[in-house]
This record gives structure tokens, C-alpha cells and sequence, in this order.
């Protein structure tokens, strides 16, 4: 499979490596990427063939990933009109509609677009894809594969659910920092060392995550086997509900979810 991206940066990078550790050969992958030191780099990290602008290269690719910024992906498609013939059109720029994308490359409509998290970084993403009615099974495969290249990768059947899942896993990295974060503060107050509270919270989110992912159970289940009544945990989640956190923690995702809309529309104005 021969794969072109548009834009060099971390995601594409990450997508990169990711397929060549995969067994892709580095020269089934070309970058377009405007920069200089960005096309160094790609070239001599991992050996994939560089240019500075839009080329034949790009007819010869049966995926084309789009992975520029947001603000950036009406410019940077519109040399493409003239290279689109069957290839597929990735895109993993936050908030583009596909109906805008489609727009803006001329009608073009074998698209998919995705919605993958910044533990793709390490290979431990996972991305959401949604592809429009012209993409067949052997497309939605490919850019499976693509995706999964980094991490998981699970499909939602109606693009309005993209920006649910933005607020879920795409801005979910934050949250575990915020959360992170507090535990760090709290530890600086009872007079734990830094390097301990730090690493008491990142392995107990680890472990907590990878105990979730291995049990049956649902959440709420592991929760309660924690909690012992008149327990320690238990006086920590009575706070947490006297302060109404979950209702708090909903809302603050109905809100991200709500401004990816909002983007997608700001973004797609002619």
C-alpha cells in the first residue's frame, strides 16, 4: 500500500513509524511537508521520500493522509484537485466535516475522517473513524490499518458522533493529566517528595487502566470493590459527591463536545 501525507508533523510522524515498524517499506511512504527541517528530519529518521509542495508522487498513492492543522486544510488541500483520481483521503484534522472537505476538494467523496489522541505518540492511541458512503469495505480497511498503526482503532457510523468522542478520547488525555495534576498537588501538601507522589499517580492510573481493560466488570463495579464503608476511599468519594464531581466531569464533556461542533462549523464557513 502506498501512502502519501500532507504534513510532517508529530501525528504524521507517529503514523509513520508506527506502519514501518508494521513492515510498510519506507518507500511506499512519501511526506509532503513545506518545511525544511521537517522534511530533514522525515527523511532521515525514517527514510521516506520528501517534498516541499503537492507532486506525481501523490497519483501513485492509493491512501492520502491528511495531516495538517485544522486552520491550515483548506489551503493545503486545494493543489490536490488536480492529483485525486481513486485514492483514499484520510483526514485526522480536528472539527473538518467531511461535507467541507469534500467541498473543498472539488466533490471529491472517498473520504474518512478520524479522530485519533495524542498516546498515538507511543503507540497507544486510540482514534475513531468515520467514512462517508462512497468508501468501501477494502477502503475502510485500509484506513484501519493506517490508524491502527498507532493504537487502537474503533468505527462510529454517524460523523455527528465525532465530536462526542473528541470530548471522550480525543481531549480524554487532558482530563488524566488534570487529575494527575491534582494528585501531585495534594501529595506536595502532605509533605510527599515530587518524585514519589509522581510516581504514586502515573502507576496508579496505569495500573487502575490496565486492571479496568482486563475485568468484566464495569466501572462502577471496580469502583465499589474499592470502597469500604466508612473506608478512606470512602470519605475521599463523599467529598467528591458532596461537590457534585461527576455531574461536573459530565458537563465539562457535553461542553468540549459541544465547541468541536461549533468549530466544525466555524471552519467550514465559505
Amino acid at each position: 500500500m502506498k501512502i502519501s501525507f500532507i504534513g510532517g508533523g508529530n501525528m504524521a510522524s507517529a503514523i509513520i513509524g508506527g506502519l514501518l515498524r508494521q513492515g510498510l517499506s519506507a518507500a511506499d511512504l512519501h511526506v509532503v511537508e513545506p518545511f525544511a527541517a521537517g522534511r530533514e528530519k522525515l527523511a532521515r529518521e525514517f527514510g521516506v521520500a520528501v517534498s516541499a509542495q503537492a507532486d506525481a508522487a501523490l497519483a501513485q498513492s492509493e491512501v492520502i493522509v491528511l495531516a495538517v492543522k485544522p486552520q491550515q486544510m483548506r489551503e493545503a488541500v486545494a493543489p490536490l484537485q488536480a492529483q485525486l483520481d481513486k485514492q483514499l483521503v484520510v483526514s485526522i484534522a480536528a472539527g473538518i466535516r467531511l461535507t467541507d472537505l469534500s467541498r473543498w476538494l472539488g466533490g471529491y467523496a472517498r473520504l474518512v475522517r478520524c479522530m485519533p489522541n495524542t498516546p498515538a505518540l507511543i503507540g497507544a492511541g486510540i482514534t475513531a473513524l468515520y467514512a462517508g458512503n462512497s468508501v468501501d469495505s477494502t477502503e475502510r480497511a485500509a484506513a484501519e490499518r493506517v490508524l491502527a498503526a498507532v493504537g487502537r482503532a474503533v468505527w462510529v457510523e454517524d460523523e455527528a458522533l465525532i465530536d462526542p468522542v473528541t470530548a471522550i478520547s480525543g481531549s480524554g488525555p487532558a482530563y488524566v493529566f488534570y487529575f494527575l495534576e491534582a494528585m501531585q498537588e495534594a501529595g506536595r501538601e502532605f509533605g510527599l517528595p515530587e518524585a514519589t507522589t509522581r510516581e504514586l499517580a502515573l502507576e496508579t492510573f496505569i495500573g487502575a487502566a490496565r486492571l479496568a481493560a482486563q475485568s468484566p466488570e464495569t466501572f462502577a463495579s471496580l469502583r465499589e470493590r474499592v470502597t469500604s464503608k466508612g473506608g478512606t476511599t470512602a470519605a475521599a468519594l463523599q467529598v467528591m459527591n458532596e461537590h457534585d464531581m461527576k455531574a461536573a466531569f459530565i458537563k465539562a464533556l457535553k461542553a468540549a463536545s459541544n465547541r468541536g461542533r461549533e468549530l466544525g462549523v466555524e471552519m467550514g464557513k465559505d
